[in-house]
């Protein structure tokens, strides 16, 4: 199990996907529903005070398309929470130039599983604390199974979501993020079998993004699992059954009591 310390502090983070004119939300990595500039909304959780935040670029992990070093300075700019960034990354040059525009962590998924070694030469660079390794899990077939993948769930990694992380912390990753591509949007709870399964098999912090839809699916999975950190889309820019877009985060007296130990 994850040898992490029981005070290590808890975080829960809006994750937060880019679209071609702003920020999206998807339901199991598809269907993309525009939610709003990026900026504006950046400003708006800036305003809630969020512990920081997970910004994806679906198309450029999706498509290969190159990064969107414009929007992500704009982002950047605007945000007084830490930032970590992931999409369409394939070169440490790449890395060194997102570093250098404000981003404190960058979040490698297609590019680690195609060259692992681009985890150890950014590890290596800029330390591990800055390399988030993301583990996307899909359904193996079906008759069930779980499997990692790689852009946006069109490609199977061919290994189990524990061998990804296991795979990624070797190559040097200080973090995992875990994002569940069935549970992507459904609002229906985290997979806490998967996260007890991915913590148990790797000794760095660990997020679990997918399914989250509401305060006590949090509750569940900081109870049920040594988990670092909470990730969440829906949750935090949907309200009300008719999932009219609104962006909210918990309120301070809230965020004490769902992180403390």
């Amino acid at each position: 199990m994850s040898d992490l310390p029981t005070t290590h502090p808890r975080r829960i983070i809006p994750c937060l996907l880019m679209g071609k004119s702003g920020f999206v939300k998807t339901t199991k990595f598809d269907a993309p529903r525009y939610l709003g500039d990026a900026v504006n909304t950046l400003r708006i959780f800036n305003d809630k005070e969020a512990d920081e935040v997970v910004i994806l670029d679906i198309i450029a992990g999706k498509e290969r398309t190159p990064i969107r070093y414009d929007v992500i300075l704009e982002i950047v700019s605007e945000a007084f929470m830490p930032v970590c960034y992931g999409g369409g990354i394939t070169s440490l040059d790449e890395i060194k130039k997102l570093l250098r525009l404000g981003v404190e962590k960058v979040a490698l998924c297609t590019g680690a599983l195609d060259r692992p070694e681009l985890i150890t030469e950014a590890a290596s660079a800029f330390g591990n604390q800055s390399v988030v390794g993301v583990v996307e899990v899909v359904k193996k077939g079906f008759f069930g199974g779980q499997e990692a993948s790689f852009q946006g769930g069109k490609r199977k990694a061919g290994m189990s979501p524990e061998e990804a992380a296991q795979k990624m912390v070797t190559a040097g990753a200080g973090e995992i993020m875990i994002n569940h591509a069935e549970r992507d949007g459904v609002m229906g709870g985290y997979d806490i079998d998967l996260v007890k399964r991915i913590c148990a098999a790797v000794n760095v912090p660990v997020i679990s993004c997918g399914g989250c839809g509401s305060l006590d699916h949090i509750r569940e999975l900081f109870a049920a699992t040594p988990v670092s950190a909470a990730a969440a889309g829906s949750l935090f820019v949907y309200h009300g059954p008719h999932r009219a877009v609104l962006i909210n985060y918990p309120q301070p007296k809230q965020l004490r009591e769902l992180t403390s130990r």
